[in-house]
């Protein structure tokens, strides 16, 4: 297994998997154990590659079997999703901080392939995820929709992130979690 921090010629492979994963495009056998909800087109993903370095995969066999996306607050402005948690990162408080664009990120999606799950894969991508990001900020923050409690488990669970609040948009409930960056899972 090789961790890596994507590049543009990763593209091809990363929209590959997200798409066998994403939920308007996944088996519905497959959705209990898990699922991304954001499209992305091959642009974005230049984009985020380009501009954030944002995207860390796990390669086997030639193939990407693993991804983390993580970028500021800025890069994922474009959608209302997160122009709405960007309004209330103010609100919100972790370690004795108020949460703010400047001292953190958004974590997610991620993707791992179900050829490696539980095999310490997105354990191993978050850690080398963190790496990168920790670098600039102090702060991580996600959200997981409350239909999809495999992804739960892992964040709170495997990840071990904390829950800071819980919040509703466009119809759906979302847990809403953050993470010290100095911090690693694995030791």
């Amino acid at each position: 297994m090789k961790l890596k921090i994507a590049q543009i010629s990763d593209i091809e492979n990363i929209l590959k998997l997200h798409y066998k994963y994403q939920v308007d495009s996944i088996k519905e056998e497959d959705k209990k154990d898990g699922f991304v909800t954001t499209a992305f087109t091959a642009s974005e993903l230049e984009n985020i590659i380009r501009d954030e370095k944002g995207i860390f995969i796990a390669i086997k066999d030639d193939e990407v079997v693993g991804y983390v996306m993580s970028a500021s607050w800025e890069y994922w402005s474009k959608w209302k999703m997160f122009e709405f948690m960007v309004k209330n990162l103010p609100s919100l408080e972790f370690n004795g901080q108020t949460i703010t664009k400047e001292n953190s990120y958004q974590y997610g999606p991620v993707c791992i392939d179900k050829s490696v799950r539980g095999s310490g894969v997105l354990e191993e991508l978050f850690d080398f995820s963190l790496e990168s990001m920790s670098k600039r900020f102090s702060i991580l923050v996600t959200f997981v929709n409350k239909i999809n409690p495999r992804s739960y488990a892992a964040h709170k669970r495997k990840l071990g992130l904390e829950e800071i609040a819980q919040f509703e948009f466009n119809n759906n409930f979302y847990h809403e979690f953050a993470f010290d960056t100095s911090k690693r899972v694995l030791s």
